[in-house]
Order: structure tokens, then C-alpha cells, then sequence
């Protein structure tokens, strides 16, 4: 097939144990799924889950060991971070069960879901779309991606980041308010999930500014550390 210009390189993750990597194809993304960062951002607990999206190519896939470099976003003086589980699906389907819902999924990683929190509370404030906040260059951070055979029980799993060495989130898994399964069938409700699409599964209590220079780690039992510094 002759395009008019070549087409751009396929997204990709690493995965633990294996040199082959995860092809993606959407990223998803869960607000406010702690009960606590619900009600710092002015929510009151388990409304319907509210998700929204970012490209594909806002990825920036961070190998193990390693930090990935992160550039400051323009528009914004308010970087924020948001640790969060991610869900990588492996077997696509639609109207997805919750009891089978995990036979879906081929792993978990860490991710940070970036945020230029002032361009979002602006488009807040005018009732828009708020993708500008969310949906930008390199603002999808996530480590490698650990197949879950490999990853034990994520469900009770504890999930923290650190700026600098110093603590800011800290929470579990448990704790969202609508689980990985209770997602999975919300979200195949509404889209077909595909195979390498990820699921940004929400953030605990905690978000905060994040400068340039500055380290961030993002962590969550039996996955593997996500590293990323703001250049």
C-alpha cells in the first residue's frame, strides 16, 4: 500500500521477562477513582465512573532500570502528577462481565497520567472540553508492563510516588472506587476494547505540582519502579 507520507512508528511498551513488546493501541483513562483525591478535586465518592482519553503517541514508555526524561509541557506553570495503576488489555471483547473480566487483561504497569492542571481548571471553569490539560506530548509516563501471571494480587497491591524521595501519594488498590473489573465493564460498554489498549485505572489522594529538574519514582507492589525526571 503507497501512503502519502510514511507512516509514524508503531507505539510501544516494554514487558518484564521478554524482549517482545506491547503494541498500543488506545489509552483510557478513570477520574477521581480514590475516594480521597475524589473529594480533593470537589467529588463526593462513587458517582459513575468518568472516563476521557490521550493519544496514543502521548506515551512515553520508560524501560526497567532506567529514568525517563519527561519535557516541561508548554502553556502551563502547574504540572501535576498522578501515580496510577495501568491495565494493559491483551483480549478484546465488548459488554465484558466482571467475574471474566480479568481474562481480558495481559498485565499491569505503573503510569503517571501528567497533567497541566491550570489548562484544565480553565476549561473547567467554561464548561469545555478539557482534553488540553490532559492529552499532551509525553503525558502518559509508564513502566514496564508485568504480564499477570507474574504480577500476584494486584487487587491488594500499594501504590505510592515519591518527588525528590519524598512522599507525596500513598495508597492501595482496594481503595479505588470502582475496581479493575467493575472498569473493564464500564468501559466495554461504551468502546470495543482492543488488544494494546491501556487503562489508566485512576489516582489516589495526594496530586500535587512538579518541577522542572525535578524526580519523580511511581510504585505498586510486585510491578516494576516507573522513574521519570521533568527536564
Amino acid at each position: 500500500m503507497n501512503y502519502v507520507f510514511a507512516p509514524p512508528p508503531t507505539v510501544s511498551a516494554p514487558v518484564t521477562g521478554t524482549a517482545a513488546r506491547f503494541a498500543v493501541h488506545r489509552i483510557y483513562c478513570v477520574g477521581s477513582n480514590y475516594l480521597a483525591h475524589a473529594q480533593e478535586m470537589g467529588r463526593t465518592g462513587r458517582e459513575p465512573p468518568v472516563f476521557f482519553m490521550k493519544p496514543a503517541d502521548a506515551l512515553l514508555p520508560v524501560e526497567a532500570g532506567e529514568t525517563g526524561v519527561m519535557p516541561y509541557p508548554s502553556l502551563t506553570a502547574n504540572l501535576h502528577y498522578e501515580v496510577e495503576l495501568v491495565v494493559a488489555i491483551g483480549v478484546g471483547g465488548r459488554d465484558i462481565e466482571p467475574a471474566r473480566s480479568l481474562d481480558h487483561v495481559f498485565g499491569y504497569a505503573v503510569g503517571l497520567d501528567m497533567t497541566r492542571r491550570d489548562l484544565q481548571a480553565e476549561m473547567k471553569k467554561r464548561s469545555a472540553p478539557w482534553c488540553i490539560g490532559k492529552a499532551f506530548d509525553h503525558a502518559a509516563p509508564l513502566g514496564p508492563i508485568t504480564p499477570r501471571g507474574q504480577a500476584g494480587a494486584i487487587e491488594g497491591a500499594e501504590i505510592a510516588l515519591r518527588v525528590e524521595g519524598v512522599e507525596r501519594q500513598r495508597s492501595r488498590i482496594d481503595q479505588m472506587i470502582w475496581s479493575v473489573p467493575e472498569i473493564l465493564a464500564h468501559l466495554s460498554a461504551a468502546w470495543t476494547l482492543t488488544p494494546g489498549d491501556l487503562i489508566f485505572t485512576g489516582t489516589p489522594a495526594g496530586v500535587g505540582p512538579v518541577a522542572r529538574g525535578e524526580r519523580m519514582e511511581g510504585t505498586c507492589s510486585g510491578l516494576e519502579t516507573l522513574r521519570v525526571q521533568v527536564s
